[in-house]
């Protein structure tokens, strides 16, 4: 006769952990803290690190655009400065891109003032126009870096969003009431059912 005992287990066999896979819990807080100290940081730790390019391919367009219009800026501004200072050294403003041939007597205040007053306004222009958008390029990289920590934000609050099929959206065709008449009109209805 065999006896067997309930509580004796084979030697073959691995005991099976009764633990669950833990869930991953995203604080909207801490995915924003983390943005804020380091731009994709966030992204990451709310595990969408397909926008991780996306961030920096921005910054690096924007800090792009920014030294091209301030390399611009310091170009036209000295070229200005040139042209209206005192010494006949200094032409810089020769050096720009005309579009055709330039002749160095046009910048002669005495000898042709028409055409003096004329290039000293296109390379104020210039001054202008380039330190305009360079400034809006540094505007234009904090107002990213706010994006991308709104980015984070948003997407730590909705990172277990439930989507399903309880929503419903229904389109159908109404008749508004007017003062005195009836006119057609749109009707739409949103239920979430729980």
């Amino acid at each position: 006769m065999l006896l067997f005992n309930q509580q004796a287990r084979a030697q073959d066999t691995l005991a099976l952990s009764n633990q669950q896979k833990k869930e991953f819990k995203v604080v909207p807080l801490r995915a924003t803290m983390l943005a804020v100290a380091l731009p994709g940081l966030g992204q990451i730790y709310n595990r969408k690190y397909w926008k991780v390019p996306v961030v920096y391919l921005g910054f690096g367009a924007i800090i792009y655009a920014a030294d091209y219009n301030g390399s611009r800026y310091n170009t036209f501004l000295k070229a200005y400065q040139d042209l209206t200072d005192a010494f006949k050294e200094t032409d810089s403003y020769l050096d720009l891109n005309w579009q055709g041939e330039v002749d160095p007597l046009d910048f002669d205040q005495n000898l042709r003032p028409s055409k003096y007053a004329w290039y000293k306004d296109r390379i104020l222009r210039q001054v202008d126009y380039y330190r305009k958008y360079r400034d809006l390029s540094y505007i234009g990289i904090a107002a990213w870096y706010l994006v991308t920590i709104l980015d984070a934000n948003v997407d730590a609050s909705l990172f277990h969003y439930d989507i399903s099929d309880k929503l419903d959206v229904e389109i159908s065709p109404a008749q508004v009431p007017i003062i005195g008449q009836v006119a057609p009109g749109v009707n739409v209805k949103m239920r979430v059912t729980f």
